[in-house]
This record gives C-alpha cells, structure tokens and sequence, in this order.
C-alpha cells in the first residue's frame, strides 16, 4: 500500500497515519525525520541538505526529493509507504511522480483530511506541555488534573512558541497558498480521497479504511 497522507497543522495525519503504519505495517516517511536522518547517516542528498542548512537557508526542492527518493529505496518499502508532509507543493509531486516512475512504484491513494480553520486553531492553541517530562495536555480536550500542572511528574505546563495562534495562523496560510493546490492536483489524477477530519478519531480511521478499501 503506497499512500500520500495530506492535511493541514493539527488535521490529525499523525495519528491517523499511525493507525495505518499499524495496519498495514509499512513505514510512515516524515520528510522532517528523513531529513535529519539522512544529514545523520551521511548520504549523499544528506551531504548536500547540511551544506544548506549550515548555511542557514531552505533546502531546495531536487534535494528534499532525492532524500525521499533514499528513503523510498530502503528495504522496509518494498511493500510501501506513507508519505507524511512530502509533498507540500504541485513541484514536488511532479519530482515525485516522475522519481516513483523510476522506481517503478504506483501511488494507490492520496487521503487528504479535511479540518475547519477556527476548529484547527483551537486544537494546537489549547496543546500544553510539560517543561520537565514533556508529557502532552490539552486545556479542552485533555486537561491536567491540576491547571498547569503535570500529571506525572508536576512540572509546569508550558505553550510552545509554534502553539501560539499568530504561528498557527501562518503555518495554515502557508498551507493554504502552497499545499492545498495538491487537492486539484491529485483529485485530477483520480487518486484522491477526501475526509472530513472534524469527527472522532475512530470515525476517522474508518472512513480512511473504506476509502482505502475501494481504490
């Protein structure tokens, strides 16, 4: 099962994506964490991607896709993936179209979860954070026994700077401009599946696995 997993900061893909890793027991691909790994092991894209980031700049589009192309030629693969946040741009899925070519790999769908904008900043502005342990909360949704304390470990609870809703706001207009034309892009290609993300995680997971089932 080869899968694209699209959505918006906070639409839930994680966990979703998570399920399905599960299921189907193929790796999920995070482009952060395919980054990171391949500047750590060395790689050849990996050389490349440092030099850019030492430099304090964006690592550019043909980089970020060879890395995803190491990523894809790993054994665990064979039987597929989920591409989580890759790609973020009409360009990239272009780069990647013609990289599964090469690879000889099909795409056998693209899930796109679908969450309201105010809905998504309540989400990610209500996160907290442990400062100690790091344990996760949610003021609304999954709120501390004592306000602001750890459960765990009573440390303080704290919003991260990318919690803030003038950072949660950008990172959706930014998804807005740059990631939602990809909903055109692969609906044109008949592989697109949309879900409303705004029901329960459960809900989610079973709209997913049907949607899955009839590709």
């Amino acid at each position: 099962m080869k899968l694209i997993l699209l959505g918006p900061p906070g639409a839930g893909k994680g966990t979703q994506a998570k399920m399905l890793t599960e299921r189907f027991r193929i790796p999920q691909i995070s482009t952060g964490d395919i980054l990171r790994g391949a500047v750590k092991e060395g790689t050849p894209m990996g050389v490349k991607a440092k030099s850019y980031m030492d430099a304090g700049g964006l690592v550019p589009d043909e980089v970020v896709v060879g890395i995803v192309r190491e990523r894809l030629q790993k054994d665990d693969c064979a039987t597929g993936f989920i591409l989580d946040g890759f790609p973020r741009t009409v360009g990239q899925a272009d780069a990647l179209k013609g990289t599964l070519q090469d690879l000889d790999k099909d795409l056998d769908a693209v899930l796109a979860l679908e969450v309201d904008a105010e809905a998504l900043v309540e989400r990610l502005t209500g996160r907290r954070t442990c400062r100690e342990c790091g344990q996760g909360f949610h003021v609304k949704f999954d709120p501390p026994a004592e306000e602001g304390k750890c459960d765990s470990c009573g440390g303080d609870l704290i919003q991260r700077d990318d919690d803030q809703e003038s950072t949660i706001r950008k990172r959706l207009h930014v998804y807005d401009e740059q990631t939602a034309p990809l909903i055109a892009y692969y609906g044109e290609g008949g592989l697109l599946t949309c879900i409303d993300g705004m029901q329960e995680i459960g809900s989610v997971q079973e709209k997913l696995l049907s949607a899955l089932q009839a590709s």
